[in-house]
């Protein structure tokens, strides 16, 4: 089995067979933040201040939260495979809320994140879906300056200007508090691989359209 090692802010990300799994277990470590990578000097992180990325009506009868990675491969098939089908028929349709909760396997995960976030809730699941669909490319230097050149890139892209990722990219208050909002999700879910999902508080990993549309079929049948 091939096994990758990845840089995590509580423990270690190995890939095993179709997921990316997470080891939560060691205490949160110094992360790298930021494209500058500053941290601010003694602040506390508050998880609180991170909003929860959602699309779908409140009134939907199905509730979908997904935990996935911007550098994970297969959440980026997910949101190829699944995802575009999932939206058509089952958000559109008013019968699912679903909310978009990141995980952070490494530095270049958190910095997608920061730019996606960047453009708000009305940009946020369009700059997500292009990180996905462009993912081989924008990883696939492996340097961090590189990465972080093609991270902004895609966010002028989607409209983002270079004030505004300047002020995004460079919040070292906000990307501690996305790293300890993530770390209290994926303990309080048990979140162990990516991507996951939780459906009307239920855990399930990765699956196809055709399982995850019977769930949903079954819970709104009730």
């Amino acid at each position: 089995m091939k096994r990758r090692t990845l840089l995590t802010t509580g423990g270690a990300a190995v890939l095993v067979g179709g997921a990316f799994a997470l080891n939560l277990s060691s205490p949160q470590s110094s992360l790298l933040v930021g494209m500058a990578n500053a941290q601010t000097e003694g602040a506390t992180p508050d998880p609180t201040a991170i909003a929860d990325m959602i699309v779908g009506s409140a009134d939907a009868p199905v509730k979908i939260t997904e935990y996935a990675s911007f550098t994970c491969p297969h959440c980026a098939n997910f949101h190829a495979t699944v995802w575009p089908k999932l939206k058509a028929e089952y958000i559109d349709t008013g019968k699912v809320q679903f909310t978009y909760r990141e995980v952070y396997f490494d530095r270049f995960g958190l910095w997608a994140s920061m730019m996606a976030r960047c453009g708000g809730e009305m940009r946020f699941f369009g700059i997500a879906e292009m990180l996905y669909d462009k993912q081989r490319a924008w990883t696939a230097s492996g340097d961090p300056a590189t990465i972080a050149q093609d991270l902004r890139n895609l966010g002028k892209t989607a409209g983002l200007t270079d004030e505004m990722l300047d002020a995004c990219m460079n919040d070292a208050e906000n990307a501690q508090n996305l790293v300890a909002w993530y770390e209290a999700n994926a303990k309080a879910d048990d979140i162990s691989s990516t991507p996951s999902f939780m459906i009307d508080g239920e855990k399930y990993s990765n699956m196809s359209f055709e399982d995850m549309s019977k769930i949903i079929d079954d819970a709104i049948a009730g």
